[in-house]
């Protein structure tokens, strides 16, 4: 049991990681014909990451922003319920409390990366239209998978 929590915990510190990686990272879609990437917050090219982004003042494109920044939020209080559930929590409860933060963590970001998806990835919303997905965005969709398996786990589990 003791092993089973502590591969969960690192799991969930990795899933906080990514998602701390994927959201500030400007590598969401890539062209294929210049060194150019777009994520959410910057354009870059060739390196340099001044350029503003041309859909900048959009409503997907800040709803995106919010439902990534709102998962950040709810991964890490869920790692930090899970710990105060692991020390204070009575012998044979469920990790009810983590588990359901974990779970609006993976809502928020599955409609965030639905938006992202539905608007940009396809290369409309972007200016290239020979573009792939970049790390960002399919770290975002592992910590999509990540966040739900962790989330129904703690919902499972009994503390013993």
């Amino acid at each position: 049991m003791l092993v089973l929590l502590a591969g969960i915990f690192v799991v969930h510190i990795a899933t906080v990681i990514m998602l701390f990686v994927s959201t500030i990272a400007n590598v969401w879609v890539v062209s294929d014909d210049t060194k150019t990437s777009v994520g959410l917050w910057k354009n870059c090219t060739g390196g340099n990451c001044d350029g503003a982004l041309s859909y900048a003042d959009e409503d997907a494109l800040k709803a995106v922003q919010a439902f990534m920044i709102l998962s950040i939020i709810f991964s890490v209080i869920s790692l930090v319920v899970f710990v105060f559930q692991l020390f204070t929590m009575e012998k044979g409860n469920r990790f009810f409390l983590s588990g359901a933060t974990m779970l609006v963590c993976w809502l928020c970001i599955m409609v965030g990366v639905s938006i992202y998806t539905h608007h940009y990835a396809s290369g409309y919303g972007n200016l290239y239209m020979k573009s792939h997905h970049g790390y960002s965005f399919i770290l975002t969709w592992i910590c999509f998978c990540f966040s739900f398996i962790i989330g129904i786990l703690y919902l499972v589990l009994r503390k013993k």
